[in-house]
């Protein structure tokens, strides 16, 4: 079920590429962690005749080595390991079709779907009272139906883990963020980041970078825009960048490798999933965001005959976020972060959700 523990079998893969933290989720009042059962809503059983699942990814669409291929990898587990039939739809470069991906999955007999983005969150909506027998899903969105799951994340808490890496790393006492959107999704990893900074070093200077205000989307698909912005910070002192934009992510690793100073990747383990080998070096660590854990056990759940209706938090405490440890470059750092890890779980700290 969505609601009880992550299996720790399922999650073996992730133990040598994460260090965790845990706490309830301070920006997501009203919902559960994963760790706890949702509450029950009205819906459908899984479709006759086998399990048939689509998704609806965010823009910048399959291929973004961050976000959106996460949430492919949860899918792709799904066909694996649950038989399922699969289909992807992106949207176009606007974001302005998301309903219709929705209809046209829900009219192709999909059942389950899920929105990939909280951008998904009106649109999800409508295609819940339209198709009230169809069980939907939505990334960083709260349930808004019956028949609508709320997969939520603690980013700021990964974040907070990144910050204390970042200060303890930095020789210049001097970092910086990068964000996609000005938006209250991004502000949490801006403010999990800054807050772990400060905690290892107060007087740490970081600076901050937005690449287009709230609702203008094109930020997570400009890696023009992001390169240009963490040039300017290299350019100004700071030695280490972490970005929370997307597809921009590639420009701010493409700005330190030509600076010969170090990035903090998102969403997935990006010294992974980048291809180019002298931007690899860069990335010191990502901060991992596990939308493939709450795609995948969604659609498991479902299959278990698990309703809508409730939000499922995947925090640090549920391994729904975390650092990636490829490459050793934050090896050295391991009991540091244990015990930043230890304060969260024992409440010690709590991490802000706002800058």
């Amino acid at each position: 079920m969505l609601g009880k523990r992550f299996n720790r079998a399922a999650l073996g893969s992730v133990a040598g590429v994460m260090l965790m933290a845990a706490a309830a989720c301070g920006g997501n009042s009203g919902g559960t962690t994963a760790s706890e059962a949702p509450s029950a809503g009205a819906s459908s059983e899984p479709a006759k005749g086998g399990l048939k699942v689509g998704l609806a990814f965010d823009v910048g669409g399959r291929g973004d080595k961050s976000f959106n291929d996460a949430a492919y990898a949860g899918l792709e587990k799904a066909k694996t390991e649950l038989n399922a039939e699969i289909k992807e739809l992106s949207p176009a470069a606007d974001g302005s079709n998301r309903g219709d991906l929705l209809r046209q999955l829900a009219d192709a007999g999909y059942n389950p779907i899920i929105g990939v983005g909280f951008a998904y969150g009106e649109d999800i909506k409508k295609a819940a009272e339209e198709y009230p027998d169809i069980q939907f899903a939505v990334v960083d969105s709260a349930s808004n139906a019956p028949n609508v799951t709320g997969l939520l994340f603690a980013e700021e808490q990964g974040s907070y883990l990144a910050g204390v890496a970042a200060a303890l790393k930095s020789k210049a006492g001097h970092v910086g963020f990068v964000g996609g959107v000005e938006n209250d999704l991004i502000k949490k990893f801006q403010a999990g980041f800054q807050a772990g900074v400060k905690s290892v070093k107060a007087d740490a200077k970081i600076d901050v970078k937005y690449l287009t205000p709230d609702g203008d989307f094109s930020g997570f698909k400009a890696p023009d825009k992001g390169k240009l912005a963490a040039e300017k910070m290299y350019q100004d002192g700071a030695d280490i960048v972490y970005h929370a934009a997307g597809d921009s992510g590639l420009g701010v690793f493409q700005a330190a490798a030509a600076a010969g100073k170090k990035a903090i990747g998102v969403d997935s383990d990006q010294r992974q999933t980048v291809k180019e080998t002298d931007l690899q070096k860069v990335i010191m660590t990502s901060m991992l965001k596990r939308v493939d854990v709450g795609v995948f056990e969604f659609i498991k759940a479902f299959q278990g005959g698990a309703k809508g209706g409730s939000d499922t938090v995947y925090d640090l405490k549920v391994d729904g976020v975390g650092l990636a440890t490829t490459g050793g470059e934050i090896d050295d750092l391991k009991d540091k972060l244990d015990a930043a890890k230890k304060d969260i779980v024992d409440g010690k700290i709590t991490v802000p959700a706002k800058p």
